[in-house]
């Protein structure tokens, strides 16, 4: 949510700089729509404090100003996670006005960001990931078309690691069921091409065989998978899906999608394999991302040290 009223409008010259980098944004950047209102959101927020302050163009933010505006949201309250996304958005902003000459310098090359609490995420155990999925096989025994479909999605998920919108944006010709591979449009629609194992490949090929033909339709598409009523599945039923065989697996933390995305790098890192590896597979753009896994092996090897060695 932006800061700023409907009442409270702009300098003309502010307005048309915002409006430039929306376009921006959108046009160079190809970012997601998500991804481009909370941008500028922050961004409409930062220029209306400066406003307030007396600045009327947007190339006059310095870091006094900077400063200023990220102090007030912390006196209104803002999370630590919300102040750093913030100081992140006036920082990408300012380095944009620098170098498209709207600025003479880059006033937000200096500035700092609150760091953010990084907990460590809610992960399955190798048997509990099973289980999971083994609770949906049983379920769709009767060959019944939603169930071949919530097995593969469920077996595809923690096989690949995928995010849930890569998920659902998967279509039938982006799987290669030769080489046992789905070719992934992710974040910044960089493409990547991610392995599946046998078992995936086994529920994805009977869904597709039997399950995807009862539902598909005309509003189908090239969609891999699809909802009930035939057009691409939607991901909050995606999410609905891993909560509701996740309660079927006693003691398993309540996870969605993206805790078998946590669960799949976990094992994987666990299992052996490396670090940049696990980053192409995951299509993190930053290694450090990945690294966040390490620390969660870390802490169930330490837990399990705890428990297990006479001397600990």
């Amino acid at each position: 949510m932006s800061d700023v009223s409907e009442e409270e409008v702009l300098p003309e010259a502010m307005a048309r700089v915002l409006a430039d980098y929306e376009r921006h944004l959108v046009s160079e950047r190809d970012l997601t729509p998500h991804t481009v209102r909370a941008y500028m959101g922050d961004v409409a927020g930062l220029l209306e404090h400066a406003s307030r302050m007396g600045l009327t163009q947007a190339g006059e933010l310095d870091l006094r100003t900077l400063r200023s505006w990220l102090a007030r949201q912390q006196s209104t309250g803002r999370s630590r996670t919300t102040m750093a996304r913030r100081a992140t958005a006036a920082r990408v902003f300012t380095a944009w006005l620098a170098r498209t000459g709207r600025a003479e310098a880059d006033a937000g090359a200096a500035l700092g960001s609150p760091r953010k609490h990084k907990s460590l995420p809610s992960v399955l155990r190798v048997d509990e990931a099973e289980a999971l999925i083994r609770s949906a096989a049983d379920l769709a025994d009767d060959d019944s078309p939603l169930g071949l479909r919530d097995v593969a999605m469920l077996e595809l998920l923690y096989a690949t690691g995928l995010r849930v919108g890569e998920l659902v944006g998967l279509d039938v010709d982006d799987v290669d069921h030769g080489r046992r591979v789905v070719r992934v449009l992710g974040k910044g629609r960089k493409e990547r091409s991610v392995p599946y194992g046998l078992p995936a490949s086994r529920a994805l090929d009977r869904w597709l065989a039997s399950g995807r033909p009862a539902l598909a339709t005309d509003r189908s598409g090239p969609a891999v998978f699809l909802g009930a009523r035939g057009a691409r599945v939607d991901p909050r039923v995606v999410r609905q899906v891993v909560h509701r065989r996740i309660a079927d697996v006693p003691g398993a933390p309540d996870i969605g999608p993206h805790g078998l995305r946590h669960s799949a790098a976990t094992h994987l890192l666990e299992g052996g394999a490396d670090l940049r590896s696990v980053q192409e597979l995951l299509g993190h753009a930053s290694l450090a991302t990945t690294q966040l896994y390490t620390h969660v092996t870390t802490d169930r090897l330490r837990k399990a040290y705890q428990q297990a060695h006479p001397r600990a």
